[in-house]
């Protein structure tokens, strides 16, 4: 996974809030699905120089997908919680736009 814009939206015009950071791997030999870890770090915004980690399995066919938030840093430090994940558009070059609502608590 490259180093990918964070928006507010899903709208190509939204503003830019992080960046979202990581890797996948196959995770399944019966569907599409992969073992991710992402960073979400944030540049601008109330959370600017916190980040969160997640960390989990992600059917990308399904239409509700929820992995597990591990970590945090910053304002988000030893942050626990959930993140559920929603593909908007996708095309055959491999470019997604996917919607992340996450819910947490940090300390």
């Amino acid at each position: 996974m490259a180093d990918d814009v964070l928006t507010s939206g899903p709208e190509p015009n939204s503003t830019v809030v992080g960046r979202a950071q990581g890797i996948f791997a196959s995770a399944s030999m019966e569907d599409l699905g992969f073992l991710m870890t992402m960073n979400l770090a944030f540049s601008d915004g109330d959370f600017t120089g916190g980040g969160l980690s997640l960390l989990g399995r992600n059917p990308v066919l399904h239409e509700y997908r929820e992995m597990p938030i591990v970590g945090g840093s910053g304002v988000f430090r030893m942050a626990c919680g959930i993140a559920t994940a929603k593909t908007n558009s996708f095309n055959l070059l491999g470019d997604a736009v996917v919607e992340y609502n996450v819910v947490v608590s940090h300390y």
